[in-house]
């Protein structure tokens, strides 16, 4: 299942990469949009591109009233170590049984290298402060997708 722009965004608490908890709705108090965006596996090429692309966009993103939140599977330990070796500067979240992942549907079949597999699907939503999904990109590239979701929030 696809979220779609209106629906309501499921609700999670995961922990982060320092250990803490995360819960989207703490993040919705504070009357900003939520960008969460989902990918595979940390440090791995596509994923840092992305990451750091992130990184190098916070300041304008948080100007512009927007929390960027990453979420994978992997574990807190080994997202403390994408962290510390990128100079991550937003939170990541462990969602190692995929509940999460699934609910927003960024879980699921998908073709790698031509091939059918499960996993995790690059995705990213704009979740408004009453947690509406705004919008949901599925299947994006890591590469540019910074870009491009600056220019469909008519960030600059």
């Amino acid at each position: 299942m696809r979220l779609e722009p209106g629906d309501t965004a499921p609700d999670f608490t995961l922990t982060t990469a320092t250990g803490d908890q995360l819960a989207l709705s703490d993040l919705l108090k504070q009357g900003k949009k939520v960008i969460l965006y989902a990918y595979p596996a940390a440090m791995t090429p596509g994923c840092t591109t992305q990451a750091c692309d992130f990184r190098d966009n916070l300041a304008s993103l948080t100007a512009h009233g927007y929390n960027v939140v990453g979420i994978s599977p992997d574990s807190p330990d080994k997202l403390t170590k994408f962290v510390d070796r990128d100079a991550l500067t937003f939170p990541l979240v462990s969602d190692p049984d995929k509940a999460v992942l699934s609910a927003y549907g960024a879980f699921g079949e998908k073709m790698n290298y031509g091939k059918k597999m499960m996993g995790v699907i690059r995705s990213t939503f704009v979740i408004d402060p009453d947690g509406k999904i705004e919008k949901a990109f599925y299947n994006v590239k890591a590469t540019g997708h910074v870009a491009k979701l600056r220019r469909d929030l008519a960030i600059d």
